[in-house]
């Protein structure tokens, strides 16, 4: 089994208060905020791992960022990852999840022989869970999303997916992409001697030469959704106490400044 894990470099969720937006692209401005790996696609990761020692093969990780994010690759290195690529290009700055998509899309096809490729179910800063399905979408492989159990048989994934009130399993053909949810494994910790091994891994860097991307396929020319105006919502007016001697007193005069304001 080759998988191919995405993962994502996100603020750290105690110092998100200390992110900043960036005045001219309106995106966030992360220098010198700490970072960590997108819990999710720490679920993903495990996930790989566990499949791996299963049934063998490769678990190779891959993230699009700045050079810092070679710090969440070597992580996923300690934890028994194979490969570790980052893919680093100031042209892919400000990039969208399609943009971003299209980048990891090539990446992956420059890979070229992979069976399964896991995604956390979204990025905690975006929120938006969109990537997984869009790269599935460009590689026209099948997706399952919100996976909380993985079973692979004879060329084929079995998926306990969540629902609000319960599950739903899936099965469909390999290769798949599928995006993870929290209930679906415990991630390790780092042995000594995996953060040792990590630490003097090579970490393969890609730029747009070696995707074989197109500049205005990608960034803010390749993103067909950007930030136009951000700004704080006015504050919300302050409520009113509704004063009585009696539960009977204060309904009636609720629905009587209810009824002058036509809500009722």
């Amino acid at each position: 089994m080759n998988i191919i894990v995405c993962i994502k470099q996100v603020p750290d969720t105690e110092h998100l208060h200390e992110v900043t937006i960036n005045p001219e692209s309106n995106t966030l401005n992360r220098t010198g905020i700490p970072s960590i790996i997108n819990p999710f696609d720490s679920n993903a990761v495990e996930e790989a791992l566990r499949i791996k020692e299963k049934l063998g093969g490769k678990v190779t990780v891959m993230t699009m960022g700045p050079p810092q994010a070679e710090n969440a690759l070597r992580e996923t290195l300690a934890m028994g990852a194979d490969e570790a690529i980052l893919l680093s290009d100031i042209k892919l700055a400000g990039s969208d999840t399609w943009a971003t998509s299209v980048a990891l899309t090539r990446a992956i096809e420059v890979i070229g022989d992979y069976d399964l490729i896991l995604f956390g179910k979204q990025a905690i800063d975006g929120d938006t869970a969109q990537v997984g399905p869009e790269v599935s979408e460009l590689l026209a492989i099948p997706l399952i999303t919100y996976a909380r159990k993985i079973e692979i048989l004879d060329g084929k994934i079995k998926v306990e997916r969540v629902l609000e009130e319960g599950y739903e399993v899936l099965e469909a053909k390999l290769p798949c992409a599928v995006t993870v949810t929290k209930e679906i494994n415990e991630p390790r910790f780092a042995s000594m001697r995996g953060i040792l091994k990590a630490r003097k891994q090579e970490i393969l860097h890609w730029n747009l030469e070696k995707l074989k991307v197109k500049e205005e396929e990608v960034g803010l020319k390749g993103s067909p959704t950007q930030v136009i105006r951000i700004f704080s919502p006015p504050p919300r007016p302050k409520g009113e106490m509704i004063e009585g001697e009696n539960t009977e007193e204060k309904v009636a005069k609720l629905l009587e400044k209810l009824k002058s304001h036509r809500i009722i």
